[in-house]
């Protein structure tokens, strides 16, 4: 956010939705980033005052993906689960995963991640910036679904040549 608008000032600010949106109205904060799939889900979504688009403001790697997981040893509960996995989506998240992995990303530094996916092809789109915002570093790669995780190493890669190392070093002081 703060790229796009550097005359913010950015507060923490935990908590669940309902935590949150008490929190703006006590005056805590001014306002507050959630997800639009949640407060729909919450019934909240007149809520929303704003939709990011990712052009402009691109979500975490995996962002919106539900995930199911299994022991590797329980073949019963992975063929239970099997008949769930969208196989698209399931590569898309592959590349994002495997681009964030080569950053040595979290949930706490400004990685983004968006994959657009066209028949067998895949489009991904990446960006790393500075804790305040002010540097930011993006590329995209595109190529078969089939090779959706080496793509999305390759592109981690290159953002990690652009920015150097000393770069991502800011991010280890993130709590």
């Amino acid at each position: 956010m703060l790229r796009l608008r550097p005359d913010l000032e950015v507060v923490p600010f935990r908590g669940n939705v309902d935590t949150r949106l008490q929190k703006l109205a006590d005056g805590v904060a001014d306002a507050t980033m959630l997800a639009v799939a949640g407060l729909n889900r919450l019934e909240k979504s007149d809520r929303v005052t704003a939709i990011l688009e990712a052009d402009h403001f691109m979500p975490a790697p995996a962002q919106g993906a539900i995930g199911i997981a299994a022991r590797c040893d329980d073949s019963a509960a992975q063929a239970l689960i099997a008949p769930l996995n969208h196989r698209s989506t399931h590569s898309a998240i592959v590349a994002e995963r495997a681009m964030l992995a080569v950053l040595d990303g979290s949930c706490r530094t400004p990685v983004g991640a968006w994959s657009a996916l066209q028949g067998d092809q895949i489009e991904l789109r990446g960006e790393i910036l500075s804790l305040d915002g002010q540097q930011h570093f993006a590329a995209s790669a595109s190529g078969p679904l089939a090779a959706a995780e080496t793509l999305g190493a390759a592109l981690g890669q290159r953002l990690l040549e652009s920015a150097g190392t000393a770069f991502l070093a800011q991010w280890a002081a993130v709590p």
